[in-house]
């Protein structure tokens, strides 16, 4: 791999989409959208906050492209124009603070709430976790349905003014169910061979360039391997990139992991203080890079500047992604080029998703537990 002039603090260039820098704000699920899936002034706050923080590109927390794609309450939703006027909002809080916003269109498959009228998920195979069955197998029909729904959700969020959009086939949910033998035990043209089990994500990626056109930044967030027992692995993700060239993805982001993987989950817990702990996806990113030419983005436990300049510099990835700091930092970025290179303070504890889970969405509670006690004290 090639080392790389600039540093992640200047400018780039995504099909026409302009950064201010190569630091990426990665999904985050935020759980400010109101009952219905709109956008939020809570919600438009939030990724202000990141963009005045000096983030490069805020993708948005997972955006249900259909209903029955829906994880929980406080989802942003991107399934109807009814939607739009609430995502405009949220595009022209990012875009007034000097920030790009890519909104990420997902649909969780498997593992996506039972709906209203009783019927259980659907993925790509019947799933039975802890003795109950917890989905059935989609028809060539439904799969057809939600290729059309990622389609006219990319629709809507161009017409919203997003400057892109990230297609998410990682972690578990629809599309990357269907990539892993783990999940995908079908036998017709959606299962067996990588071919086919990667059938439905080009089919999903082609009626979104179709949507978009060719001049709007399409990025795709995937999984280097699933950690699971028959999973999806690194050569398979490797073969698959192959395709993405070709399919008109302008931008990879990398990364691991389902909700199955015990200590490999997506959003692992503990301290990665040292450069060692850091960027779990460092050797696979370091392959895709020398084997494929697609702009590369990486998450995974990334905490010091050192670190991100170092994987940026040895040409192992193009931009650094983070999550969790930048919920406890959302100006992180902004105090790392201001000259405080000291490392985020985030402690991955994970009781930030305790609180997008409630009813006070995305923030750091162990900041506001320190802060309560040191004014106590």
């Amino acid at each position: 791999m090639p080392a790389q002039a600039g540093t992640l603090f200047d400018p780039a260039t995504l099909n026409g989409m302009r950064l201010r820098n190569r630091f990426v704000r990665s999904a985050t699920h935020e759980g400010l959208a109101d009952q219905d899936g709109n956008g939020t002034p809570a919600l438009a706050n939030l990724w202000r906050a990141l963009a005045e923080g000096e983030v490069g590109l805020v993708v948005s927390g997972h955006a249900y492209v259909s209903p029955d794609g829906k994880v929980r309450a406080g989802q942003l939703g991107v399934d109807a124009d009814e939607r739009l006027s609430g995502l405009a909002m949220l595009a022209e809080a990012v875009h007034a603070a000097g920030g790009a916003c890519a909104l990420q269109l997902a649909h969780a498959g498997a593992h996506a709430a039972p709906l209203p009228t009783g019927e259980l998920p659907a993925g790509p195979s019947e799933l039975i976790l802890d003795g109950k069955t917890i989905c059935t197998a989609m028809d060539c029909e439904h799969i057809g349905r939600i290729v059309d729904a990622f389609g006219y959700a990319a629709r809507r969020a161009k017409k919203a003014g997003f400057d892109a959009v990230q297609v998410h086939s990682a972690h578990g949910y629809c599309l990357s169910q269907f990539l892993s033998p783990h999940y995908n035990k079908r036998e017709d043209e959606y299962g067996g061979s990588l071919e086919n089990r990667a059938r439905f994500l080009l089919e999903v990626l082609q009626a979104v360039r179709a949507e978009v056109g060719d001049g709007f930044p399409v990025l795709l967030k995937m999984n280097s391997q699933d950690y699971l027992d028959d999973g999806l692995v690194l050569e398979d993700a490797l073969l698959l990139a192959r395709r993405l060239e070709n399919m008109g993805v302008d931008a990879v982001e990398l990364s691991g992991g389902t909700m199955l993987s015990g200590a490999n989950v997506p959003v692992r817990t503990g301290r990665f203080d040292t450069p060692d702990k850091q960027a779990w996806f460092r050797e696979a990113a370091g392959r895709f890079k020398k084997e494929r030419g697609l702009p590369l983005m990486l998450v995974g436990g990334i905490r010091s500047a050192d670190v991100a300049e170092d994987l940026y510099a040895q040409g192992i990835c193009d931009f650094v992604s983070m999550s969790r700091p930048l919920v406890r930092e959302p100006g992180l970025i902004r105090r790392w080029r201001a000259g405080d290179r000291s490392p985020a303070r985030c402690v991955s504890d994970n009781l930030c998703f305790r609180a997008a889970l409630s009813e006070r969405g995305l923030c750091c509670l162990t900041e506001e537990r320190e802060r309560d006690k040191a004014a106590g004290a």
